[in-house]
């Protein structure tokens, strides 16, 4: 950690670490009073605690366990790893009470997918943003601070589109799927400037289960997905958790150079299909919308 570059911002953010378990102890590798500005390299110290499991070509999984500051004293972080060369993309969406009423749940995840889990953020009953589905623009795009698009295209290619960049009439060009999401909260590594300081428009004290989608510089995405794990696991349903400044300590220890946080708290919600297994983290809200992952035949 203290090899990384860092923005020494002294009471800046409210006091808190976060601490990986190894099997024998808690190891801590992040505090709030020496947060990166700009995230290089993974963080040995949680990158490596990880034992993927392959789910499918391009597809693999793992968990590690937390200790964070007041209600996030046990967390469980769960993390897709997925080539976006070997599988495809495409977005669900789904509604109820003549369209009226957001219906999306990870059941109804086709049996073909490998990974699922809801996408982009839902400030009513569709979803916010740029909104792509099937190669044909759904919604259009809007402008917020910190916001920025997914895009898939049949090639297994990801782009990030600011909100500057939606403004090219040919931005759907040979996109399959794509939405809008924020706050984001990794750029080409770097946090931004909201992240790093209270009064910055971002609430960076609110702790909740996260969802987030980051990409790593190979190209490799990642899916992560945060948990209550305190009393055994039981109350994994409620939604404590992390801070966005600690979400976006994850990410950068993870190794992404981009990232974003998708509807968290009782929304998030995430399937991971594994040799037969199937792996539910389950969402109390429907959603309009969710992504799903299937292999690349």
């Amino acid at each position: 950690m203290r090899n990384l570059p860092v923005a020494l911002l002294v009471a800046a953010l409210p006091v808190s670490t976060l601490s990986v378990w190894t099997g024998t102890r808690w190891e801590e590798w992040w505090r709030s009073s020496e947060a990166p500005a700009v995230w290089t390299e993974p963080v040995p110290a949680l990158a490596e605690r990880f034992h993927w499991r392959r789910v499918a070509r391009g597809v693999e999984w793992g968990e590690v366990r937390l200790s964070g500051a007041g209600e996030a004293f046990r967390i469980r972080l769960v993390v897709a790893r997925i080539d976006p060369r070997l599988v495809r993309f495409r977005l669900d969406t789904a509604f109820r009470g003549e369209g009226t009423r957001a219906a999306w749940t990870i059941a109804r995840s086709p049996r073909e997918a490998v990974v699922a889990l809801n996408a982009g953020q839902f400030p009513s009953s569709l979803p916010w943003g740029w909104t792509v589905l099937g190669g044909r623009e759904f919604l259009p795009p809007r402008s917020g601070p910190l916001s920025v698009a997914v895009a898939f295209d049949t090639s297994g290619s990801v782009r990030w589109l600011t909100p500057e960049a939606l403004h090219d009439p040919g931005r759907a060009r040979g996109v399959i799927a794509a939405f809008q999401s924020y706050p984001r909260i990794l750029e080409a590594g770097s946090v931004p400037l909201p992240l790093r300081a209270d009064g910055g428009g971002i609430d960076v004290a609110h702790r909740d289960a996260r969802l987030a989608l980051g990409q790593m510089a190979d190209g490799k995405l990642l899916i992560a997905l945060t948990r209550f794990d305190g009393a055994g696991g039981v109350l994994d349903f409620v939604p404590f958790g992390l801070t966005v400044p600690e979400m976006a300590a994850i990410m950068g220890g993870l190794g992404a150079r981009n990232a974003v946080l998708l509807d968290g708290g009782i929304s998030s919600q995430l399937l991971i299909r594994d040799a037969g297994t199937v792996h539910r983290w389950r969402g109390l809200r429907a959603v309009p919308m969710g992504l799903v992952v299937t292999p690349r035949e």
